[in-house]
């Protein structure tokens, strides 16, 4: 495109808000910026200037558009959510929007399903034992349900005899509650120094070395099952968005 068929050139402000717009998912300032290169070498002559943009320029034009959208009241606002942007309609609206895309009926997580990711959230890394510690019941259907869901996936192996799998969430689960650090949680500093434990038990979930000599002491039905348990869900995992490293057969 010719510098003669350019009337007017749009402002960064204006660049930003349409690439939110257009995006599946929030957009951070270095995704942003890289499209604005890709422009300017890609058309050339007056768009090249766009490529010169800063990361502290692109985030001076987010700081205007969401000033804008909120003085003037248009039913949408810029949120930061996982270290990235989206645009996403006022919370007032919300029942409006619900209705013309006829989201009343969407599949909501289960009680069972919003506790597992509760305790995750506030104690990842943690072993799949230490979950069911904590609510008092299997869940390992229910760790597969959120793994498929991409709200959690499995971080590492730990150090314990038979390597469990070490649990935490995802980006997507950032998204989903629309927060942008696991930090913002309400109270997860609180949460994780209160989380209750019996004094008997408490040596087995302080640190890996502690539950790691604990363990070594319990040779007895509990360890075969707990191999069996994760080999089984093992399987159910292999293709999770994140590698995990090499398993042992």
């Amino acid at each position: 495109m010719s510098e003669s068929t350019v009337d007017v050139l749009p402002e960064l402000k204006q660049i930003v808000g349409a690439l939110l717009f257009a995006a599946k998912e929030p957009l951070s300032v270095k995704r942003i910026r890289k499209a604005m290169i890709e422009t300017g070498s890609g058309f050339g002559g007056p768009y090249e200037q766009y490529a010169k943009a800063t990361d502290k320029q692109i985030e001076g034009a987010l700081d205007e558009l969401r000033e804008e959208l909120e003085k003037h009241k248009l039913g949408l606002s810029l949120a930061k959510v996982a270290e990235a942007y989206r645009l996403q309609n006022d919370a007032a609206c919300g029942p409006f929007v619900r209705a013309l895309l006829e989201k009343n009926q969407t599949m909501r997580l289960s009680k069972p399903a919003l506790e597992t990711l509760a305790i995750v959230a506030y104690r990842q890394p943690c072993l799949r034992s230490e979950i069911e510690e904590v609510r008092g019941v299997s869940v390992d259907a229910v760790l597969r349900k959120l793994i498929d869901m991409q709200l959690v996936r499995v971080v590492r192996r730990s150090e314990l005899p038979g390597r469990p799998w070490l649990f935490g969430t995802t980006q997507r689960f950032l998204e989903h509650f629309g927060i942008n650090t696991i930090d913002d949680l309400p109270g997860s500093q609180e949460l994780r120094r209160a989380m209750p434990v019996d004094e008997k038990k408490k040596e087995t979930t302080e640190t890996f070395p502690e539950m790691e000599e604990e363990l070594a002491e319990q040779k007895d039905e509990a360890e075969v099952t707990e191999e069996q348990s994760v080999a089984a869900l093992d399987e159910e995992i292999q293709t999770s968005e994140e590698t995990v490293g090499e398993e042992n057969a």
